[in-house]
């Protein structure tokens, strides 16, 4: 039988890796798992990444080294969606990062600071999570669920036109994913995938028009339920694609990368909890050699709680 501090099994890491180029390669467990309806998320986090990484993967940069610090304001709110549980939410930002590398043989470096763009969240689960009350939810017995995530990132951080290097995109992306989840005891099996479609920079490096194709990424999930509501997941993704066009002209950046990482969510009281979690590449083509840490601090309330 459900507890009320299961309430939040899932997590909302799918929102914290919100620069471009970072986000195909995040890790999303506990993603498509129920929730009541009627609860309210507020998130602070931070999160540091260092290493061979690109903002953008479609820079033609070589011998890339950057240390980003992200930090990350969130809301989320469960909702009832046609009888089915839902989620919609928004992360905004802000990282400060130092990179050098080489560009078309050119080395330079970069310092700077500001907003990244803001991500806006929607997620359904059509099968096998009804939108249920805190009290319903307390006699719930979770089965297999399967569900789809939106998201969208718009084009609102830092960006300046005469740097290749920047926080922000000065694109729209759109990303839709599908998944499933499946309980077995105290394990919790997940896999996803999802693809990632960018709009065309029209303003890249003095007004050059850079575009991009799909990113596809997989994703896999094995976590287990402590007692204490305590939970943990290691993880796995995939991603392949972005290959880039510079002014008509494809480049040789074709993504083939794979992540590996892991996730510990420990609940503070009823309302708050705390989410430890990071990530390494293990293969990499395009701007994966790097590593990444991160903090989540996650309060609950609404619904009756």
């Amino acid at each position: 039988m459900s507890s009320p501090n299961y309430l939040v099994t899932f997590t909302i890491l799918a929102l914290v890796s919100t620069v471009s180029g970072i986000r195909a390669q995040s890790l999303e467990p506990r993603a498509y798992s129920n929730a009541p309806v009627g609860l309210n998320f507020l998130l602070a986090g931070y999160q540091n990444s260092s290493g061979a990484l690109l903002f953008d993967p479609s820079l033609p940069i070589t011998d890339a080294n950057a240390n980003v610090d992200l930090g990350l304001l969130g809301y989320v709110r469960t909702l009832d969606v046609a009888g089915n549980q839902a989620k919609v939410g928004v992360i905004l930002p802000y990282a400060s990062l130092s990179a050098s590398g080489s560009v078309d043989g050119d080395f330079r470096t970069r310092d700077t600071r500001g907003p990244s763009d803001p991500t806006f969240y929607f997620a359904y689960n059509f099968y096998g999570a009804p939108a249920l009350s805190i009290e319903e939810f307390r006699n719930f017995q979770p089965g297999t669920v399967s569900g789809f995530t939106i998201k969208l990132t718009a084009p609102l951080g830092e960006y300046e036109p005469d740097k290749i290097i920047n926080i922000g995109t000065n694109r729209w992306s759109f990303e839709p994913g599908i998944g499933i989840s499946k309980p077995v005891g105290n394990w919790t099996l997940e896999a996803s995938a999802a693809a990632t479609i960018y709009t065309d920079n029209n303003n890249f490096d003095n007004g050059k028009t850079r575009q991009q194709d799909n990113i596809y990424s997989t994703q896999f999930h094995v976590s287990y339920s402590f007692p204490r509501n305590i939970w943990a997941a290691v993880s796995a993704t995939y991603f392949t694609g972005g290959r880039t066009t510079i002014e008509g002209i494809e480049k040789n950046d074709l993504q083939e990368n794979w992540r590996m990482g892991f996730t510990l969510s420990l609940p503070v009281n009823r309302n708050h909890s705390i989410k430890l979690y990071g990530s390494s590449g293990v293969s990499q083509r395009t701007g994966n050699n790097y590593d990444a840490l991160g903090l989540v601090w996650q309060y609950r309330w609404g619904a009756g709680l």
